[in-house]
């Protein structure tokens, strides 16, 4: 990233920590960010179970929270200082610094995990080379992209921005879009596509898990299309990523 882009992305978190988790854990128990967060943190589970595990843009602290309860070690790191505080607290392990120049050492963690960060990235490739610089041989980077061809890119693309805090508007910071087929283009050599996984492929609006009688049909329809072909239409495209091994 440019340091312009980190200054805009750092004043965006930092105005946007104190109301992040208003509509979050605990008070979305059962609603769209629980559905989200819930796809994510079992993904990393089914890789980091009792292994070394990095969260980049770990944000407030809360999914890293619920990876500290299964893996060896868990660790953050984001960008904002705000946000931070927050993951502080929590009593988490986190440290300041920013996705294109992680500050650890090379092959240090046996998962790399960077959820709705990427997409604020402009120098994506540099980032996923620093991810997969401090991952081990074959360890595993889980990437999720912002995907255009998906029902929440369409809406991105015509709603107008939301607001990230006080005074903020969404498109105060850098968003980019990048669909499936791009993804292994972005990709460094030593990172190899497995698997993906899709996030929110059939929901509309988080609204709609509001709804009497919807949320948990929608959630159970989620669940069942994250590991398929349909995974191409998701809102978040998390590829899952091999390091090589070294010979």
């Amino acid at each position: 990233m440019q340091p312009d882009s980190d200054s805009a992305t750092r004043a965006y978190y930092d105005n946007f920590a104190s109301t992040y988790e208003r509509a979050r854990r605990p008070n979305d128990a059962d609603g769209y960010h629980a559905l989200v967060d819930d796809l994510e943190v079992e993904l990393i589970k089914k890789f980091g179970n009792l292994r070394d595990v990095l969260e980049c843009g770990c944000g407030t602290g809360l999914l890293l929270e619920k990876i500290a309860e299964f893996a060896s070690t868990a660790k953050g790191v984001d960008l904002s200082p705000g946000m931070l505080r927050l993951a502080q607290e929590r009593g988490l392990d986190v440290v300041e610094g920013a996705i294109t120049k992680l500050p650890f050492a090379d092959s240090s963690f046996d998962v790399t995990c960077a959820f709705k960060v990427l997409a604020h990235v402009p120098a994506i490739g540099r980032a996923l080379s620093e991810m997969a610089r401090v991952t081990r041989p074959g360890g595993i980077v889980l990437a999720e992209f912002y995907n255009p061809m998906s029902l929440r890119g369409l809406a991105k693309r015509f709603a107008p921005p939301g607001e990230a805090g006080p005074n903020m508007k969404e498109s105060e910071v850098f968003t980019r879009f990048d669909a499936p087929w791009v993804v292994p283009r972005l990709l460094p050599a030593t990172l190899k596509l497995e698997a993906v996984r899709g996030v929110r492929i059939v929901t509309p609006a988080a609204f709609v898990m509001r709804l009497p009688g919807v949320s948990e049909i929608v959630r159970k329809v989620e669940r069942s299309l994250a590991d398929t072909k349909m995974a191409i239409f998701a809102g978040f495209y998390i590829a899952v990523l091999r390091k090589s091994d070294e010979t």
